[in-house]
């Protein structure tokens, strides 16, 4: 069979034909009565063969390998094209995903859809003040898409970058939200952690809901971070989070600040009190006992008089001190 037939059987162009021959993959071995080569039976199995193996992602030379080599192990070949494919897969997947958050952000013209583009690889930059840069240089007919603000979010370690990750995807409300709360379904606490830390600054029921989820979190930082936001807002739940972050010496300071707007606020000053005291009983380290005694300080009522009056007859010395001084400066804030 000569070439032409053999490329209108097979499907094989001409032009590669020859080139599998230059490269002695596939080669004619017979000859024609007049002496011009022509492919056998042999050399059409071995075409086949070349392109069966070429239909798996095989370049020219592995295939060239794999029918000359005997030590050559199809399983090792079958274990490098499922890396190859899975290496694409992932490409393109990524690529789709880009896509279409450019599409869900309706640009209105190339230019927008061109500085989307930009900004996004600007995202992959090992530069932190680049990626930085692409934040904040967004535009309202231009934004960056949601999904790719959550997952650099969720993923970002640069403190300067993740503030502005986190003032830009505020801005994008509710849209936010489902990433967010699936960040903080992740196994990986830094990621918790970091959907809390945006949560944190969307200023919606919507993010509230999802902050009361996290005070049950495993990771003691993700659960303080959680409580000290819902503090803020004057939820409630917060209390015993907050009260575990005193007596642990974690972010005593803010998390007794935040106590004591919360009795001034929304819940009964006298409530927050006896918790208080009850921590206080059930501990006898001296610094656990000092720093609730100053969590009694910031808390303002009578409830919270009665109980550093009562604590400037405590048995620790430090304890009846700070209680007496707490005492003496509300007086006179209230004077003033």
């Amino acid at each position: 069979m000569l070439i032409g037939e053999v490329s209108q059987r097979s499907g094989v162009s001409t032009r590669m034909l020859r080139h599998y021959d230059r490269l002695g993959l596939v080669s004619p071995t017979g000859r024609t009565a007049g002496g011009y080569r022509e492919y056998t039976d042999d050399d059409l199995r071995r075409l086949f063969h070349v392109e069966s193996l070429r239909s798996l992602g095989m370049s020219l030379r592995e295939v060239g390998r794999a029918l000359e080599d005997p030590t050559f192990a199809p399983a090792e070949l079958v274990q490098e094209l499922i890396r190859h494919t899975q290496e694409r897969i992932a490409a393109e997947t990524e690529l789709l995903a880009r896509l279409e958050g450019v599409g869900a952000s309706s640009p209105t013209a190339w230019d927008d859809v061109l500085r989307l583009v930009a900004l996004l690889r600007a995202f992959e930059s090992d530069s932190g003040s680049r990626r930085q840069q692409a934040v904040l240089s967004q535009t309202e007919s231009a934004p960056l898409p949601v999904d790719a603000l959550v997952e650099a979010v969720l993923t970002e370690e640069n403190a300067f970058v993740a503030g502005a990750l986190r003032w830009s995807l505020a801005r994008s409300g509710t849209a936010a939200l489902p990433g967010l709360e699936a960040g903080l379904g992740s196994p990986d606490p830094r990621v918790r952690r970091r959907a809390i830390a945006a949560l944190t600054e969307i200023r919606l029921p919507e993010a509230t809901a999802l902050l009361r989820r996290a005070l049950d979190d495993g990771d003691r930082t993700a659960r303080t971070s959680a409580a000290l936001a819902l503090g803020f807002r004057g939820v409630q739940e917060a209390v015993p989070v907050l009260l575990e972050t005193i007596v642990e010496g974690r972010k005593d300071v803010e998390a007794s600040e935040v106590l004591g707007g919360l009795a001034d606020r929304s819940v009964p000053s006298a409530e927050i009190v006896r918790s208080v005291l009850r921590a206080l009983d059930a501990s006898s380290d001296p610094r656990t006992r000092l720093r609730l005694t100053q969590t009694l300080a910031e808390i303002p009522g009578d409830a919270a008089h009665d109980a550093l009056l009562a604590l400037t007859a405590d048995r620790d010395r430090t304890v009846a001190a700070t209680a007496a001084v707490a005492l003496t400066t509300r007086r006179g804030a209230r004077r003033a």
